[in-house]
């Protein structure tokens, strides 16, 4: 088995791990869950995070061939489009992200949006296998935090997106539009009967309490024993349970807006308006009073 040249990128505005992952062999590499620099307050989008990927890819002689997404995030706004257009490199995601676009399109009122996935280059299927140089992939439909969650396995590493936390921090939420607790336990089980020292590799660390460095690499023998939300043990109605009850204490991502808008276009902006300027809508309810002041 060929092991893969894996080298993370922290995030931490938005505590994301970004992935260069590459085969020594032939220097084909993939870029998994790209960030831009989104500024909130402002509205300005920046490239230094996709640009230090790049020039680590460049300076290990690196031949960017994919963008693999595992889902349409909700926490930041995807570098993939700036990845495409300096390296050619197709943009893949799960096939389910048609599910998402058809959720979604109706709350932004997203009329240009397609909801067939056609606005990236590549829908995983679930069981599908693919080749980055030498290292055999394999796509694992890993739905319950969305509905259209894929892990990339490759060789022994597994890149699982928001399924799973470090085993200190738990598991993903699973109260976004479409997500499901069951499912979400099911796909952790799944990930989990991989064979025990298989590597996992987190999309997202928080710090959980009592540790005092930021961490994304763990392995599915660490999960079994230590996961403190699902290790062995933990049934499903347990899981469910305190999934849904934890989920109701959650605020909505900061960036949950402006990310899901982006991120179901494949990472690119809506059109722009007549003047020339791109818009990222808010829908408001009102409510109380508020509903006289029309």
């Amino acid at each position: 088995m060929s092991r893969p040249i894996i080298r993370p990128f922290f995030d931490e505005p938005t505590n994301t791990v970004s992935y260069l992952v590459a085969d020594a062999a032939t220097k084909k590499a993939a870029i998994i869950d790209p960030v831009f620099d989104y500024d909130h307050n402002s509205g300005e989008v920046d490239t230094r995070s996709v640009e230090a990927m790049l020039a680590a890819a460049g300076q290990a002689g690196n031949i960017v061939e994919w963008v693999l997404e595992t889902h349409a995030h909700a926490d930041h706004l995807s570098g993939a489009p700036f990845i495409k257009a300096k390296t050619g490199a197709k943009i893949g995601i799960g096939e389910h992200i048609k599910d998402v676009q058809r959720i979604f399109r109706p709350i932004f009122n997203a009329t240009d949006l397609k909801t067939d996935g056609s606005d990236f280059d590549h829908l995983f299927r679930d069981g599908e296998r693919f080749k980055i140089g030498e290292l055999d992939v394999e796509v694992l439909y890993t739905p319950g935090h969305t509905p259209a969650d894929i892990s990339y396995k490759i060789e022994d590493a597994v890149f699982v997106g928001d399924t799973l936390f470090m085993p200190d921090y738990g598991t993903a939420r699973a109260d976004f539009p479409g997500g499901d607790a069951h499912k979400l336990y099911r796909s952790i089980k799944r990930l989990l009967s991989l064979p025990q020292e298989t590597r996992l590799f987190m999309c997202h660390d928080y710090k959980a309490p009592g540790r005092d460095t930021f961490a994304w690499e763990t392995t599915v023998r660490e999960q079994r024993e230590n996961n403190v939300h699902v290790k062995e043990g933990v049934s499903e109605d347990e899981f469910v349970t305190m999934r849904e009850a934890r989920d109701t204490k959650l605020s909505a991502p900061r960036l949950l807006l402006p990310s899901i808008q982006v991120n179901i276009r494949a990472g690119k902006f809506p059109p722009a308006e007549a003047n020339g300027v791109r818009y990222l809508t808010i829908p408001v309810k009102l409510k109380g009073g508020a509903q006289t002041c029309v």
